[in-house]
Order: C-alpha cells, then structure tokens, then sequence
C-alpha cells in the first residue's frame, strides 16, 4: 500500500557553508633528488639482504602530510587590471608537504616497504618527509583559508643507481623520483546563507514480489 506523501511547502533555511572566493586548477611538476646516497629503512627488516641488491624494482607512492599539508607563508596585495577595472589580489606564497614511500621488489619477489617517516630525537626516514613551494594569485585576502585538493598525485622512479645495504637499511646511488600533481586550489571563509528551499522527503520503499510458479518444460518431441 503506497503512502501519500505529505505537501512540502517551501520554507527560508540558513545553513552554514564556505564561501569560494577564488579557484584555480594547475598542474604543477617536479624532480626529488634529495633521496641520493641517503639509508632508508625499510619493513620488514629481517627480509632485507645482506648484501647489495640487484635485479630489484623500485616503485614509489606518494600522499600529502596528513599533519601538515600546506603552509600559507606569505600573502602579499598586488594590483592587477581585469577587463579595464583595477582589482587587489593576493600573492600567496605557499609551502606543500608530501610523504614518499618507497616499495623495492627483490627478485625473489620479496617486497620491502619503507617504514613511515619520523622525525624528533630519533628520526626514521625523515628525508621521506619532502616540500614543494609555489607562488599563487587569488582572490584571498586577509581571513580566508587556503585549500589544496589533489584530482591526480602520482610518483615514479626515474633513476636509482646502485642499491647498496647496510646496517639494514638501502641506499640509492642515484635515486630520482618524479611527483606530478594536479591540483585543484581554493579561497574559502565560512558563511551563513539564506535560501528558499523545500525538505527532502523519503521515496516509496519498494517491496519484493514473490515469483510466479514456473512449471517444468515438457519433451514435445517425445510426446504428445
């Protein structure tokens, strides 16, 4: 049995919601060679060879710092001319913060993993911990928040020179690692705002309907 569903009248709503200012999307690019000559320590540890490694493949992952994954450093008002009227806008300097990971696959098939960075009075892998800055322009004066949402963030090795062991841990003589990103970047500020709007109301639910009786097919070619 349906039910009728009630009139929904219209009614003024404010909701909390962020206000864009500005938005761009950009591709940004770029080389890490920082990582060369540099022990990593990888998991787990007891599957990493005595010796140096060969026959190896070295693939990467990378992610933005869940702590800290940008830094407003400066903010900065430029002049600009837009279609013959004079406008301010902010020139951002901004610092972003990613985690690299690095996998090796041994030629037994073995994966190595290496151990998420730490830092503090006994770093592990803290040169995994890498920054990137950029300089943007938008609308973001002083009070809005910057937001950076990666549509693509991929890595790969480019070069890795000779994987050398000690101590447990691996080192490339020539590593290269390329990050590419695109990047969808936003001015936001939290708001309040008004509208005319209906409730949502819930649909019919839909009922499962028993099978008719389905009967056994008959041989006609045998009989009648």
């Amino acid at each position: 049995m349906k039910h009728k569903k009630p009139i929904n009248c219209p009614e003024l709503i404010c909701i909390n919601v962020d206000k864009v200012y500005d938005w761009i999307v950009k591709e940004k690019s770029f080389d890490v060679t920082s990582l060369a000559d540099v022990p990593i320590t990888f998991t787990p540890a007891d599957s990493v060879p005595d010796e140096d490694i060969v026959g190896a493949t070295v693939t990467c992952e990378v992610n933005p710092d869940p702590t800290t994954p940008i830094e407003v450093l400066a903010r900065d008002d430029r002049p600009f001319i837009i279609d013959g009227t004079q406008v301010t806008l902010q020139q951002l300097n901004i610092r972003k913060n990613f985690i690299i990971t690095l996998i090796v696959t041994l030629a037994d098939g073995t994966v190595l993993t290496s151990a998420p960075p730490v830092e503090g009075n006994e770093p592990v892998n803290a040169e995994l911990l890498i920054s990137r800055c950029e300089q943007v322009t938008l609308c973001a004066p002083v009070g809005t928040e910057v937001e950076i949402t990666y549509t693509d963030l991929d890595c790969f090795v480019c070069t890795t020179g000779a994987l050398e062991v000690a101590e447990d841990t691996i080192s490339f003589t020539a590593l290269t690692i390329s990050v590419i990103t695109c990047q969808s970047i936003q001015s936001i500020y939290p708001v309040t705002v008004e509208f005319l709007a209906e409730f949502c109301e819930p649909r019919d639910d839909i009922q499962p309907e028993c099978p008719a009786p389905i009967r056994p097919l008959q041989c006609p070619v045998v009989f009648p």
